[in-house]
């Protein structure tokens, strides 16, 4: 009796390749024994973070200044878009239209901030993960921004105690820039440094000017230009001063009391001036995937805007959710 269509030798069958003509027990048959290739879409991602929050205010005296909070990373693999950290876009996640087969997604919440200072959480969407973006430099002993998708900008209590930007950000791959240089000048001068962005880095600070946030990246992956990702501004003491401003992209302002990062763009938090202040906590990350037309998304334990269709695809903005997962099948 033939076999797969032929009555002598017959070509090998594989979960990565098969040949020949197939009934539906057939493929049951082959399914069952690993041996049948599993037809795949392409998802293109934005996977973007949370932000890292503005650094730790002074817990007491009357001096020093703090950083902005880095942006969430941002990875994107959408057409020819740039991902964070001046990469080349990603390749787009192979996934199973059976309705079954379920991929995770978390949206990272930004860094806490008020009277303490906090990196960003990842956001993940099944093997693809962001990381947190780096919390800013505080006023007091711990000066330099820390590391994260993108890095945190540094802080300052005066020439004894100057902070640098945050470490490297993510290099394999790429995600967002470090973090500027804090100024120290005499006490009630000092500057915190800009947080990194996703698209440049944070600005380092100068005499009585805070280091603006670096910015963020534009995507039109849902068919609108929209830019995410941008760092918080540092704090300046001076009075007269000048803080930074957020990148653009959703980074908050230094400010006697920072400005916290845009939710949903992974923007970082903005500095603080001083004694017995709030810093700006980051904003939260997002996730958004595109696919064809010819196939519908169900989600679980996530909030979404609903599939919505440009073109001949279709998209889904996840804007919260902690391990939901989401899944495909034919429309």
């Amino acid at each position: 009796m033939a076999k797969y269509g032929y009555t002598g030798a017959k070509p090998t069958q594989s979960s990565s390749a098969n040949t020949g003509v197939f009934g539906v027990n057939d493929v049951v048959e082959l399914l069952n024994k690993g041996k049948f290739k599993l037809q795949t879409i392409d998802v293109s991602y934005l996977v973007i973070a949370g932000g890292g929050s503005g650094g730790a205010p002074k817990p007491d005296g009357n001096v020093g200044a703090t950083g902005g909070g880095g942006a969430g990373g941002y990875r994107n693999s959408y057409a020819s878009e740039t991902t964070g950290g001046g990469g080349s876009a990603e390749t787009p996640l192979a996934v199973i239209p059976d309705g079954t087969t379920t991929y995770t997604v978390t949206i990272g919440a930004g860094g806490a901030g008020g009277s303490s200072a906090n990196n960003g959480s990842n956001s993940v969407f099944s093997t693809i993960t962001s990381t947190g973006g780096g919390r800013g430099g505080s006023a007091h002993s711990s000066y330099a921004g820390y590391s994260g998708g993108s890095s945190g900008g540094g802080g300052a209590i005066g020439s004894s105690g100057s902070g640098s930007g945050g470490g490297t950000a993510p290099s394999t791959p790429t995600q967002g820039f470090t973090g500027g240089n804090a100024s120290g000048e005499y006490g009630v001068y000092s500057a915190g440094g800009g947080g990194g962005g996703a698209g440049e880095a944070g600005d380092n600070a100068a005499f009585r000017q805070g280091g603006n946030g670096g910015d963020g990246l534009s995507s039109l992956i849902t068919g609108s230009a929209i830019t995410r990702g941008g760092g918080g501004g540092g704090a300046a003491q001076a009075v007269p001063g000048t803080d930074g401003l957020g990148g653009s992209g959703g980074g908050g302002a230094g400010n006697a009391n920072g400005t916290s990062g845009t939710a949903n763009t992974g923007g970082g938090g903005g500095g603080n001036e001083g004694t017995n202040r709030s810093t700006g906590s980051g904003g939260s990350g997002v996730v958004i995937l595109r696919y064809p037309n010819t196939v519908t998304a169900t989600t679980s334990g996530l909030t979404t805007g609903g599939e919505q269709t440009d073109g001949s695809d279709k998209y889904i903005v996840i804007t919260a959710g902690i391990g939901g997962t989401i899944s495909w099948s034919a429309a």
